[in-house]
């Protein structure tokens, strides 16, 4: 199995973090691959290592086995016939877990905290590592009013943007969740005219806007749909903020799923507004999809 890509999940040292690598675990099941549990230790500064470290709690790197070893018996207890591997690399938390999206099927990481690692600002090595990673990114949140799965899964349908990776991760999550798929595209409401007549040609082109998205999105999925028979698709053209809409729709789904908006240029350093936002407001977890390279 050396060449299987494993789920990896990032760890801080925190109690809290037990349901973050119980859920990473569950994603390894259902995949059927390894569990990585990784924890960065960043490298001392240029005057050597703390001296309260040295003093009361031993090395760095001590406590970063510790860490690992902890969540590895929470992930064994959970899903016995699970293969656990511990991480323990040196640098930078987002540089480093970007670098290891190369050699991973999924990341997943906590949204709020560090995402997973210490010393950083309120969840920026989530965003960094969901901007930047060449894996799917998933991002969980604590969800403490939900109780059964909702068997649904959401994906947003970009056709300016449209990025077939991101569908078909829909698709195949839908299929291994045993979920009804959700596929929505929002649109922006045209301005009304003013004038006899410009409430029936509006109306009028409301209708052909709406079937001309149905018909390009359903023409882009059919392939898909063919791919994963079991999935029941429900597909929803929508005249909403498409971030606002998604946030709406999170509230009774399992996932959330969109895109990044690709791997090379320019593009490579955006995440995508819509993106961004549902990562600070989905009330469910959200997957980051990157777009194939150019």
């Amino acid at each position: 199995m050396a060449d299987v890509k494993p789920v990896i999940v990032g760890v801080d040292d925190a109690d809290d973090q037990d349901v973050l690598v119980r859920y990473a675990a569950r994603q390894a099941m259902m995949r059927g691959i390894p569990l990585h549990i990784a924890h960065a230790i960043m490298l001392p500064g240029p005057f050597g290592w703390d001296k309260e470290d040295e003093a009361g709690r031993g090395s760095l790197v001590q406590r970063g086995a510790a860490v690992v070893d902890r969540f590895e018996a929470v992930a064994r207890s959970a899903f016995p016939d699970l293969a656990v591997v511990g991480e323990l690399p040196f640098g930078d938390p987002a540089s480093t877990l970007v670098e290891r999206s190369a050699e991973a099927c999924l990341l997943v990481l906590g949204h709020r905290g560090t995402g997973g690692f210490p010393r950083l600002v309120l969840g920026s090595v989530s965003l960094r590592v969901a901007t930047h990673s060449l894996c799917p990114v998933l991002v969980t949140r604590p969800c403490p009013h939900r109780g059964a799965s909702r068997e649904r899964v959401v994906v947003g349908a970009d056709l300016v943007h449209y990025s077939p990776e991101t569908m078909e991760f829909a698709f195949a999550e839908a299929d291994r969740r045993s979920a009804h798929l959700y596929v929505v595209h929002a649109l922006h409401r045209p301005a009304l005219l003013p004038g006899p007549g410009s409430a029936t040609a509006a109306a009028r082109e409301v209708r052909e806007t709406e079937d001309s998205a149905r018909g390009l999105v359903g023409r882009r999925i059919a392939e898909l749909r063919g791919r994963h028979p079991r999935v029941p698709v429900e597909l929803h053209i929508e005249w909403a903020r498409p971030a606002t809409r998604l946030t709406e729709l999170s509230e009774e789904a399992d996932l959330l799923v969109v895109g990044s908006r690709g791997r090379t240029g320019l593009r490579r350093l955006l995440l995508g507004s819509v993106s961004s936002e549902v990562l600070h407001t989905a009330r469910c977890p959200v997957a980051v999809v990157p777009a194939a390279a150019d």
